[in-house]
């Protein structure tokens, strides 16, 4: 069970806002997350990977508690080990496909799976440089499964493949969440994409 009760200040055009969610998660269930832009949607995975530090708040993880602001309690990103696919992907230009996986595991048959996943065996030597945009998301989202996190958040990870590669993908991804047991929030700003593989939604307005 995820247990997330929080407060943090937003930024806005329209002057300062406030992110409220008070919400639980069951362990493995996959939850679509979505609204308006700046709403507070990224900012929220952010929070719960421990990358954003906020006013007030308490997140609980399958009975370990990650944050609590009123004792003092803010464990680490690497503590908190949330996989974690970044918008903008957050690739290390300097490595290959393959060095991104074995950098975040040492499990060869597990990164052999990912690439059939993601379709990236023909690429595993290759630079993000020299990849599509839609190839560089699917590392981003293979690198952040590498570690079988029990907890994954995904900001909009679909949003540069075609329609062909990423239905065959979230086939693919919904039964590896089952298998490792791993709850999911998905932020997208397409909320039909992901039927069939969500079976909660957050919407923060």
């Amino acid at each position: 069970m995820i247990s997330i009760d929080i407060e943090k200040k937003l930024k806005a055009y329209k002057g300062q806002q406030i992110l409220r969610v008070k919400e639980q998660f069951p362990t493995g269930s996959i939850t679509k997350i979505y609204g308006p832009s700046g709403a507070g949607k990224t900012t929220l995975l952010k929070t719960i990977a421990g990358f954003t530090n906020l006013e007030k708040g308490k997140i609980v993880v399958n009975d370990i508690t990650w944050l609590n602001t009123d004792q003092k309690i803010n464990l680490r990103p690497q503590k908190r080990m949330a996989g974690f696919v970044f918008q903008d992907y957050a690739l290390f230009p300097n490595m290959t496909v393959l060095h991104h996986l074995e950098y975040a595991t040492n499990d060869n048959a597990w990164i052999t799976r990912l690439l059939a996943i993601g379709k990236l065996e023909p690429f595993a030597t290759h630079k993000p440089e020299y990849l599509s945009g839609g190839q560089q998301q699917r590392l981003a989202i293979l690198r952040a499964l590498a570690i079988k996190p029990k907890l994954l958040l995904m900001d909009e990870p679909f949003s540069a493949l075609d329609p062909e590669n990423k239905s065959a993908l979230i086939a693919e991804l919904k039964v590896v969440f089952e298998e490792l047991g791993t709850s999911v929030l998905i932020v997208t700003h397409n909320p039909q994409e992901l039927d069939g593989l969500t079976d909660r939604e957050l919407r923060i307005h």
